[in-house]
């Protein structure tokens, strides 16, 4: 097919959009990719849906390979089964809600575990139907509160979801794996650089999960890997390995000192290293205590108290992943009046414990640490405070940042840090959402048996932004041929007659071998084209200009910017050989 430049709808723009922080929302806006109507809502303009497209039909492939079948269930969606699953609650203000016109509570879909098992149990009554695997392609719909970076974090967005179901655990491990590798398949296939790492399931519910993670430095997910072992996680899923318990017997007695205006871990510091205590004292010494209420299963707020060593500081992230699903908040000015035991700045486990506040700690904290923190009173700290004697927890959390160094939790190695954007999430269900609805077939006993469920995502519209993250230059998008919205960008880069005669009958050679083509008809200057060129990004670029009187044609690789030329009368071959080299 010949896609002419001077008729396709597209506008390519000179200087970056003022609301884009990253190169993939600058880029795909300035050549006319998407448009923005408004936060996190972007339309989709001719190029940039055929790439969306291209990404689909990659994924399509690979999911049809493992057997999964292809439904379309609708984005707008009744409250009721989300309601039985509690996730109408646990989402939040992400969940777009709305009502009809007779005042039933509606949503727009952010995924669709509740629909496909309602949809499973309609149609399937006998463990011959089983296994089964559907999936779709499909908007969903996020509220979320900062929406940025152009597509790569928007509250409309195109993902496919698909949905595995099982007689047993074995059957969904199966399903699991299968999933995983059509995965691998897919990220391959676009030449995305990516990790997989072990994750948290969150609202998903369920046991088993798995992240993958394009590389790139403005990811908004944090991982970490262990170069000794190859172990990765999400920072959510990281495990602290506990240190061995201390002797408690023979360590000196807690004692109470005046510290003066020290609310800080860093002013306490500062005191210590001068109260002559015999050893110097770090932010590591030191226990903070972080504030929070937690919304119990009554929804009313409770306190819990958390408390971590003073070098570290809370990911919040991992803090959010810990309680979940459990709504929580920082306490306020007001909370903290109408609790006076709480001193900010001097808050110890002991007034904690004695007041029944709900106490977790990090997992460094055990048994015949001593800790330097707060005495509960204005001004006073507590020195040699030893965990297992003076105060005890209620447990542990995972809350604290996850920092370069840090021991792994396979204890083969430390771990390193790094940022990613989540591009694929695998889950292994289990039985949430088929108890949720009692989603049983007849077994080969002639029992019922309870369905088991997978559930696996790809984020396809934020794949397009991706590959146009990892793979531009400074002059502009370089789309792999997988999902380039063209085979070959045709240039006319010579006004004689002769010129545009012989790139129309290159055009249409290309196109005669099935070749898809953009091609720069426009009566503009060589310049203007080709610096389009470079900036639409398809992967090869003819350029028909001066060499043509002298029977020659140039091409010119968008990857490596390598060029060389072609005799015109061999062109097309040559030309339809380096597109389809195995063909």
């Amino acid at each position: 097919m010949i896609t002419r430049l001077s008729q396709l709808f597209l506008r390519t723009l000179r200087d970056d959009p003022a609301d884009a922080e990253v190169d993939s929302h600058k880029l795909l806006v300035r050549a006319g990719y998407v448009r923005r109507i408004a936060p996190g809502v972007y339309s989709w303009l001719p190029l940039g849906l055929k790439v969306l497209r291209q990404i689909e039909k990659v994924v399509r492939e690979e999911m049809n390979a493992i057997g999964a079948q292809e439904i379309s269930l609708p984005a707008l969606l009744p409250r009721e089964p989300y309601e039985a699953t509690n996730r109408w609650t646990e989402y939040g203000d992400a969940l777009f809600r709305l009502q009809d016109r007779k005042g039933n509570d509606m949503l727009l879909g952010p995924t669709h575990e509740e629909l496909f098992a309602l949809t499973v149990k309609g149609e399937y009554n006998s463990y011959k139907d089983l296994p089964v695997t559907l999936y779709q392609i499909q908007t969903k719909y996020r509220d979320e509160e900062r929406p940025r970076a152009g597509i790569l974090r928007g509250r409309e967005f195109v993902m496919k979801d698909s949905y595995s179901f099982d007689l047993d655990e074995d059957g969904l491990k199966a399903s699991y794996d299968a999933h995983r590798e059509a995965y691998q398949r897919i990220f391959e296939r676009l030449g995305v650089k990516y990790v997989i790492v072990a994750a948290t399931s969150g609202a998903m519910g369920g046991s088993a999960s798995e992240e993958f993670l394009a590389e790139s430095d403005i990811g908004e997910d944090t991982y970490v890997r262990c170069l000794e072992s190859g172990y990765a996680a999400n920072v959510e899923a990281v495990t602290t390995p506990a240190p061995d318990a201390l002797p408690i017997e023979g360590q000196p007695a807690a004692v109470d000192y005046e510290t003066g205006e020290t609310p800080t871990i860093a002013t306490l510091v500062e005191w210590a290293n001068t109260a002559d205590l015999g050893r110097t004292i770090t932010g590591a010494d030191t226990l903070k205590n972080i504030l929070l209420k937690v919304r119990n299963a009554e929804g009313e707020w409770e306190l819990l108290a958390v408390g971590l060593p003073g070098d570290r500081e809370v990911d919040e992230k991992r803090l959010e992943a810990a309680l979940e699903p459990a709504e929580y908040e920082l306490l306020t000015d007001a909370d903290f009046a109408a609790n006076p035991f709480l001193v900010k700045g001097y808050i110890g486990p002991r007034g904690l414990q004695a007041n029944g506040v709900r106490y977790l700690v990090d997992p460094r904290i055990v048994d015949g640490t001593s800790w330097i923190t707060g005495a509960d009173i204005k001004g006073k700290h507590v020195v040699n405070l030893v965990a297992g004697r003076d105060f005890t927890p209620d447990g542990t959390i995972e809350a604290a940042v996850v920092r370069d160094g840090d021991l792994s939790p396979d204890g083969r190695g430390t771990l390193v840090t790094a940022r990613g954007i989540e591009i694929g999430h695998i889950f292994q269900l289990g039985n949430k959402y088929t108890d949720a609805f009692s989603v049983d077939v007849l077994g080969e006993n002639g029992k019922p048996v309870r369905l088991v469920q997978g559930s696996y995502g790809v984020g396809v519209s934020r794949l397009v932004a991706v590959v146009a993250e990892q793979m531009h230059d400074d002059k502009g998008l370089r789309w792999p041929a997988e999902i380039a919205p063209y085979d070959v960008h045709l240039v006319i880069a010579n006004k004689d007659d002769a010129a545009r005669e012989g790139a129309e009958s290159i055009a249409s050679g290309l196109n005669a071998h099935g070749l898809e083509i953009l091609f720069d008809d426009r009566k503009a200057s060589p310049g203007v084209k080709f610096k389009d060129s470079e900036l639409l990004g398809m992967p090869l670029v003819v350029v028909v200009g001066r060499g043509w009187a002298d029977g020659k044609v140039e091409i010119r690789d968008r990857f490596t910017g390598e060029s060389r030329e072609l005799d015109k009368d061999t062109a097309v071959e040559e030309i339809v050989k380096t597109v389809r080299p195995t063909a």
